[in-house]
């Protein structure tokens, strides 16, 4: 033991000797590393929770919560989880990830018998939801049309900047948002359309667009896809909220399904998060349209590659419950039957706000509230106005106005309203 410890004195004192100019030079390697802005939308989260009042509220969490302001596991998604209890092992998944959960997913895009999966002309990939399957696309629209950038709409979720940005894409913004219309820009919209350089690169939202809540009417979709044809872009959908918008998948497919119907090629991005409530599993699905098996044979070697050294391969666990649930009759039944409730209290809180607020004598036009679709609202209040809503109300949202609904209850939807009442009723 002795002899032990000379020897460790013996090579610390030598180390010290050399070590410590090593060691000062290592410690400077982050000194240039400043803190990360907070992100817009945890930072009000945040800030909830560090906010002590008993009357504070929370409608800026993009999660579901039941009329109690609570999370939800859907039945369908606990039943699933007991059949697979025990059931497998926990080896890893393909690059491509669960191929009955992509299979599955595909259907509820493109349609329970479509032709083009029949015809296996979709390259498709398990993603990590839909941020996962937006940065997947992005770095292959890098890779293989390294000279194109993207048309993104103004606004859009704040996450798709940073996404096409870290992807080293350049970036455009076309007009969708009219401020004083509360609605669709769709004149200016399509006049960006038509200007962008043939052969563009547009990202649209399929349905409940974050964070306004306006959609496209279906004849306008049907005038976007058509402009896009005589233009020759390429259409990436984000498809977030595929059932949670209007309680109904197909409906909430439906300009992916014209896009379809014109010939189009396209992008889809798919998410389970907010449909399934799969919020933490991180399960989605990337798929292109190509114009044969063989191209999508190819393409999908290549989004394989490029997952390879981000991730390797996707988790297990999610993807099990989502094919679990989408390959059996009942428990599908079952998850239609309580994506619709969802929906249809996001629906009821749109009703309820707009209600209160012209109860209180509002002399602004709150139509908007319900005209829009999906979890968020755009409100209308300016930064200083949601400033004040925080800071003499306890109402958390991010500063544009964005309102989730599925933050609203019927225990709180008054003191909403009159909050909102109170600081815009000078506007």
């Amino acid at each position: 033991m002795a002899m032990r410890n000379a020897i460790i004195k013996h090579v610390l004192s030598r180390s010290s000797n050399f070590g410590g100019a090593r060691w000062m030079s290592s410690s400077s390697w982050w000194k240039s590393v400043e803190p990360a802005p907070t992100d817009p939308i945890l930072g009000v989260t945040e800030a909830f929770l560090a906010d002590p009042s008993p009357d504070k509220v929370n409608v800026g969490v993009g999660a579901y919560r039941d009329d109690n302001g609570k999370p939800v596991v859907l039945d369908c998604v606990r039943e699933a989880e007991r059949r697979i209890a025990g059931s497998s092992f926990m080896e890893y998944l393909p690059m491509g990830g669960s191929v009955k959960m992509v299979e599955e997913t595909l259907k509820l895009a493109y349609g329970e018998n479509s032709e083009l999966i029949i015809d296996k002309r979709i390259a498709a990939v398990q993603s990590l939801s839909g941020t996962g399957a937006c940065r997947l696309f992005a770095d292959f629209q890098k890779r293989f049309h390294p000279d194109s950038q993207i048309y993104i709409p103004a606004p859009t979720w704040s996450n798709h900047h940073n996404i096409w940005r870290d992807a080293d894409v350049p970036q455009r913004t076309y007009h969708y948002y009219h401020p004083e219309t509360k609605g669709l820009d769709f004149a200016g919209l399509m006049d960006d359309i038509k200007n962008a350089p043939n052969g563009s690169f547009f990202l649209l939202h399929a349905c409940a667009h974050n964070p306004t809540g306006v959609d496209p009417t279906e004849e306008q979709w049907k005038e976007i896809s058509y402009q896009f044809k005589v233009k020759g872009h390429f259409p990436f959908f984000d498809m977030a909220y595929q059932g949670f918008a209007s309680g109904d998948p197909e409906k909430d497919a439906k300009a992916i399904r014209i896009f379809l119907e014109d010939g189009h090629q396209i992008g889809i991005s798919q998410s389970y998060a907010k449909n399934m409530g799969l919020y933490g599993q991180r399960v989605g699905c990337l798929s292109l349209l190509c114009e044969d098996e063989k191209q999508a044979v190819a393409v999908k070697s290549q989004l394989q590659q490029l997952a390879r050294p981000m991730y390797s391969n996707p988790p297990l666990h999610g993807a099990a419950i989502v094919s679990t649930i989408l390959g059996d009759a009942d428990l599908k039944k079952l998850w239609l039957k309580e994506v619709k409730v969802m929906a249809d209290r996001i629906i009821g809180m749109r009703t309820a706000l707009k209600e209160n607020l012209e109860k209180l004598g509002s002399p602004l036009s709150w139509e908007h509230i319900t005209n829009q679709i999906g979890m968020f609202c755009y409100s209308g209040m300016t930064p200083e106005q949601v400033d004040r809503s925080t800071n003499e109300f306890h109402i958390y949202m991010t500063r544009n106005g964005r309102i989730s609904m599925a933050g609203v209850t019927t225990g709180n939807v008054g003191y909403l309203a009159n909050a909102i009442h109170e600081v815009t009723k000078s506007a």
